[in-house]
């Protein structure tokens, strides 16, 4: 017979949703029934997610990404921008995921920032490793200490992506003067992987270190955490 097929496609916008699947498959209701440890990483990556594209779930979207990136830990080191690169990864989902990664890394060093008292680097690597190992920019943190060596709180005083150890000593100083500090430790990250000081991470040090002198607020060290790893100038010898 002659004349146009008949199309029996139809076009539509209907999304995968989590709550289209079978309830027992769902993240959300295993997480509430049977608690955190029932989820998979995935499937807690799909519960932040909360919904997918028109073509895959949330849970399809989140494995992409956990496999994309390797690892937990190499997700944890994405910023906004290269989460935002998944298609039914907008600004918003972009945040919360960065902040859900963010709370962790506060988390595990909450205990040690109660009002710790500090007594070598190794204390300075246990409390900021936690916070700065995983970061995929570079900042600069100025640490202020009482007369007793217990922190009083820290200050991010530079961020960015190169060189952001680079900073003038009133920007340093200023929250010390506040406080009224007896003296101030820098901590800033590499997250190249390499500990080891540049020329110009040394030149700041001693400019710093000077500035200090002036003032009567003593610059006890600068520790710079790469990784697990960390060097300490005053053990190099570089702040005399």
């Amino acid at each position: 017979m002659g004349g146009k097929s008949m199309k029996y496609e139809v076009e539509t916008d209907y999304r995968v949703r989590i709550k289209d699947l079978p309830p027992e498959t769902r993240p959300r209701e295993k997480f509430i029934k049977f608690g955190p440890q029932s989820v998979s990483n995935a499937e807690l990556l799909a519960i932040l997610i909360g919904s997918g594209t028109k073509k895959i779930s949330a849970i399809d979207l989140a494995n992409k990404i956990l496999s994309d990136a390797g690892s937990l830990r190499e997700l944890a080191r994405k910023g906004l921008g290269d989460l935002k690169k998944y298609k039914g990864i907008g600004l918003k989902k972009a945040v919360v995921i960065s902040a859900a990664f963010e709370l962790s890394r506060r988390i595990q060093s909450e205990p040690a920032l109660e009002r710790p008292q500090i007594t070598s680097p190794d204390d300075i690597a246990r409390i900021f490793i936690p916070r700065l190992a995983d970061l995929n920019k570079e900042i600069l943190i100025v640490v202020l200490l009482n007369t007793a060596n217990k922190v009083i709180r820290d200050v991010v005083v530079s961020e960015g992506n190169l060189n952001s150890s680079v900073i003038h000593p009133r920007e340093v100083f200023k929250p010390a003067i506040d406080e009224l500090s007896a003296s101030i430790i820098l901590v800033h990250n590499h997250p190249s992987g390499n500990p080891e000081p540049s020329r110009m991470d040394i030149e700041v040090t001693k400019q710093i270190y000077q500035a200090g002198e002036i003032l009567g607020i003593k610059l006890l060290d600068h520790v710079i955490i790469a990784g697990d790893k960390f060097t300490s100038m005053a053990q190099l010898g570089v702040l005399k």
